[in-house]
C-alpha cells in the first residue's frame, strides 16, 4: 500500500490519510481483517504528527472502515466492503427516519416490507 499526503494541499491532513485508506479498500490493496500501520510509525512515514494519524483512524473507525481490538491495533472491517452509495444512503435514511420520530425496529421493519 502506497501512503502518501500531499503537505501543500488545502484538504486537512487527518482526510487524506483516511481518503487514502478507502482508496486501499475500493482498490482491494486492503482486505478485510488487515492490519493497518500503528499511528505512530504512519505518522513517521508521512512527516505528520502521531494525533494526525490518529484522527483519520478515528474517523475511519467511526465510518465503520475500521475497527480496533485491544493490543491488535487498527484493521479494516468487515464492513467497509459494502458499497460506498450504499452505505452513504444508509446513513441519509437513518438520520431520516431519526427526524421523523421512528425508531431501529420501525426502521428495520420499514427495510424487511421494501426488500
Amino acid at each position: 500500500m502506497r501512503w502518501s499526503v500531499d503537505h501543500s494541499s488545502r484538504e486537512a491532513l487527518p482526510l487524506q490519510i483516511a481518503a487514502c485508506v478507502r482508496q486501499g479498500v475500493a482498490s482491494g490493496e486492503l482486505v478485510v481483517g488487515e492490519q493497518l500501520p500503528p499511528a505512530a510509525e504512519l505518522a513517521e512515514a508521512l512527516s505528520v504528527d502521531r494525533n494526525t494519524v490518529l484522527a483519520a483512524y478515528r474517523k475511519l473507525r467511526d465510518d465503520g472502515v475500521l475497527e480496533f481490538r485491544r493490543g491488535r491495533g487498527a484493521r479494516v472491517a468487515s464492513a467497509a466492503t459494502e458499497p460506498a452509495p450504499v452505505v452513504e444512503a444508509a446513513r441519509t435514511l437513518v438520520a431520516l427516519a431519526r427526524d421523523h420520530g421512528l425508531g431501529r425496529r420501525d426502521l428495520v421493519r420499514l427495510v424487511d416490507k421494501l426488500m
